[in-house]
């Protein structure tokens, strides 16, 4: 529920957050610990580094790839990856699934490239003498794999860019540690984990440090992969912690906050805990939220483009800004499915749980969708609807190319909401559930028009067989209702 955020350019104080944004970003923002191609290869050869994981997101924004041995990459180090293009045709267990028309059983599920981005190279100090890269991936014959996550929200990118804008964006994300191991947790049927927590712990000092010596590890251990890192605190869930991350521009955040959630279940993994980026582990606790932050900046000179020194709209919002959210508030709906894309997403927007229920906006308002927050040049959006279990390529993606089309289309900010947004029954409503948010992008001319056929076709088949396979299954609930009583 991030009571407090990070992101988009900014700091935590007491209460309120100074004006460290977008204006001053450069200054706010120390230099990553990335290493260079050369680096790399430097390091491999005097034996700082054995291991070289190279990998790329799939469809769930997880990272798949393979282990190379240091002398291998040496001698290979121009290849990238070879890998079955059923990655990126495949479910949450890793089940290659029909019907998709980039790959499939038909086709023989060959390979497709991942080639090499040197800008992500980094050291995984929770991991002995490992280095990590990723890949933008490939077709064979060297053309761009569209559907491919970080291809999606690489061609938003670069529609706003035409435009003269860069988009910026912060990842606060939410997760539920347990004392179980994840193999514990496996054979309890997940029911009856012991939660590293017993009360409301919203950022309770005293409570989050009976897990400090774990926090500390993700916090420390991020520093020094390159994924910098704003703060930790508790949360409203028992044993529920967030992690905010420093913002950076869209792709470079993407790839930030996939490897912080792999590395932080790594860690978890190592220290025989276990943690979950479930949207919704149970509906007695608060959801998982990733809080998305987001702003535009000018290409040329690297300034803020939100705030209005000369009055501007409500709360200093440029008209930039205000057609941006316009935007965000319009697609809200059409886009849910790349902010919540499983079953189990839908079940977090409950009334007073600090999900939001409604796509209005308002200035530090909890209770909304969208909440304005910041002063001067570190104005920017938070959009509360995502969770936890995103994409983070495909919700900034969906979020930029929101933005361009309130921008594109000047269309109108709607009026602040003011209030209690869950009260009242005539506000527009995120979807109830993953049917509807389906339906909302079938239909979506939009989506479209912004990612092509060929990604919106793709990503709603997914969501086809994920609503397939959960009406295939005998729930818990199911049992614990009509076992004895029908």
């Amino acid at each position: 529920m991030a009571r407090s955020t990070v992101t988009s350019p900014k700091v935590k104080t007491a209460g309120r957050r100074t004006e460290r944004a977008n204006g001053q970003a450069r200054r706010a923002t120390p230099k990553a610990p990335m290493l260079s191609l050369q680096q790399l290869i430097s390091q491999v050869k005097d034996g700082q580094v054995d291991t070289v994981v190279v990998a790329i997101s799939d469809l769930q924004g997880r990272l798949m790839g393979k282990r190379l041995t240091g002398p291998y990459f040496l001698d290979h180090v121009d290849e990238g990856l070879h890998a079955c293009d059923y990655l990126l045709a495949m479910d949450v267990d890793n089940e290659p699934l029909p019907g998709f028309k980039f790959t499939s059983w038909s086709t023989g599920y060959g390979d497709m490239h991942g080639v090499l981005d040197p800008t992500t190279i980094r050291r995984l100090p929770w991991l002995e003498k490992t280095a990590l890269v990723l890949c933008d991936v490939q077709t064979m014959d060297g053309k761009p794999v569209e559907i491919y996550p970080r291809q999606v929200l690489r061609r938003q990118m670069e529609r706003a860019r035409q435009l003269g804008f860069v988009p910026k964006t912060g990842s606060e994300l939410e997760f539920f540690l347990f004392r179980d191991t994840y193999e514990q947790a496996a054979a309890k049927g997940y029911q009856n984990l012991e939660p590293y927590g017993r009360y409301i712990e919203d950022y309770h000092i005293m409570q989050g440090t009976k897990a400090e010596w774990f926090l500390r590890q993700i916090r420390n251990g991020m520093e020094a992969a390159g994924v910098p890192v704003e703060n930790s605190k508790g949360e409203w869930g028992f044993g529920q912690q967030e992690i905010n991350l420093r913002y950076a521009d869209a792709l470079e955040m993407a790839d930030r906050h996939v490897i912080y959630k792999n590395g932080a279940k790594e860690i978890a993994a190592l220290n025989n805990v276990a943690l979950t980026f479930m949207a919704k582990p149970s509906m007695a606790q608060a959801g998982s939220s990733f809080h998305l932050h987001s702003s535009f900046w000018d290409a040329r000179s690297d300034a803020a483009l939100f705030f209005s020194r000369n009055g501007g709209g409500p709360h200093g919002m440029s008209t930039l800004m205000q057609h941006y959210l316009a935007g965000l508030m319009a697609m809200a709906q059409e886009f849910s499915l790349f902010y919540a894309p499983y079953v189990n997403s839908y079940k977090r927007y409950q009334a007073s749980s600090f999900a939001p229920t409604a796509t209005v906006w308002s200035y530090d308002n909890r209770t909304c969708g969208f909440r304005i927050v910041g002063h001067g040049s570190s104005l920017r959006v938070e959009c509360r609807i995502p969770g936890a279990d995103a994409n983070p390529y495909m919700a900034f993606a969906a979020t930029i190319a929101a933005g361009l089309h309130g921008i594109e289309n000047k269309l109108p900010l709607p009026p602040e909401y003011r209030g209690d947004a869950y009260t009242p029954t005539d506000l527009p409503r995120v979807p109830q559930n993953l049917t509807q948010a389906v339906r909302l992008l079938e239909k979506s001319r939009v989506a479209r028009e912004a990612f092509g056929d060929e990604v919106v076709d793709h990503y709603l088949h997914a969501a086809h067989l994920e609503l397939k396979t959960f009406d295939g299954v005998v729930t818990d609930w199911e049992l614990r209702r009509n076992f004895e009583r029908i």
